[in-house]
Order: C-alpha cells, then structure tokens, then sequence
C-alpha cells in the first residue's frame, strides 16, 4: 500500500510530507545541534587558557542552539517544498482524470 493512501483526509489523499521525510528532519536537526554544541564547546575549551567551564558550555550551549535552529530552517522548507511539490501532483492527477471540456 503507498504511503500517500494512508495519509488521507476524507476521500483526498494528503499532500503532507511522509512521516519518514519528517523523522528524517527531525534527526538532522538533532545531529546538528549536537555537533554544534561539541564545535562550540571545544572551540572555547582551546582558546581559553585558564578553567572556563561555564564560558565553554556556555558557548556550546549557543552553537547548539544557532545549528538547530539553521537546520530547522533549511528542514522545514525543504518539507514545505515537498508537499507543494506533491500539491501539483495531486492536481495534475485530478485535471487528467476529470478534464473540463
């Protein structure tokens, strides 16, 4: 069974990203968030001579923070391109199958 017919409203199919295409973003931006906060964390750790542990985390705190949140960004339009993408799809379904004549 096609994952489009699962994810139906009514009698139409839904133009919505599948779910794995969201789980996808999701990880992505977990990944991201994480190795921006290792980048940030480990950056300050080298560049500071005496014990900085509260400006490293700090700092790491914050390139988790900025790599999500620029991850997210690029996920949720590549998810919205996606379903305007399938949007055009359905319709072109419908106009082949219903022509007005």
């Amino acid at each position: 069974m096609n994952d489009t017919q699962t994810r139906s409203v009514g009698l139409l199919p839904s133009a919505a990203p599948s779910t794995t295409a969201r789980l996808l973003a999701l990880l992505a931006i977990l990944v991201a968030g994480t190795c921006g906060g290792l980048v940030g964390h480990a950056v300050t750790s080298l560049q500071c001579a005496d014990d900085c542990t509260a400006l490293a985390g700090s700092m790491g705190v914050m390139g988790a923070v900025l790599a999500a949140g620029g991850v997210g960004i690029v996920a949720v339009l590549s998810l919205r391109a996606m379903s305007e993408w399938r949007t055009g799809q359905l319709q072109q379904a419908a106009r082949d199958d219903h022509p007005v004549d």
